[in-house]
């Protein structure tokens, strides 16, 4: 089965839908946890290229300065967005992850959805909306894994 990438921007629903497919029997890796990125925004070059050598069949999630390094390692990119404000609506109110909850921050994804979506938008295979149900999203997911 292929490597799949699901990437956006904070609050777009990339770790529901990644523990959706999970709960489904997928491997499945969070990169925003476990030391997978550094301080500065980048997945550990080393520690990714590991990981893909040793996974065929794999669902990770994340949005990094340097993810477009690896983007040939993966079956899809697939971009998952939303509006501005379901984002924001979405990391005010989310209790497992702290960011977003200043103004500050939610100034920063309002820029982000400017400045950074733009280029996942470009070098992803599809775009998904997150608004739509985890499990119909989920389910799109699995349909591109099914292809050779």
């Amino acid at each position: 089965m292929p490597r799949i990438l699901i990437t956006g921007m904070s609050g777009a629903g990339k770790t529901t839908l990644l523990e959706e497919l999970a709960r489904r029997g997928h491997r499945t890796v969070e990169t925003d946890v476990d030391g997978w990125e550094s301080a500065v925004g980048r997945w550990d070059e080393q520690r990714m290229a590991e990981l893909l050598d040793r996974h065929e069949d794999i669902v990770i999630a994340g949005t990094v300065e340097n993810q477009g390094r690896f983007y040939d390692r993966f079956h899809a990119v697939v971009l998952l967005s939303a509006p501005v404000d379901v984002l924001l609506e979405r990391v005010r109110t989310r209790t497992r992850n702290p960011y977003g909850k200043t103004e500050a921050q939610q100034q920063e994804i309002r820029r982000y959805v400017v400045e950074v979506e733009p280029l996942l938008r470009h070098g992803a295979d599809r775009e998904l909306d997150g608004r739509r149900p985890v499990s119909d999203l989920a389910d799109e997911i699995e349909t591109l894994r099914a292809i050779p």
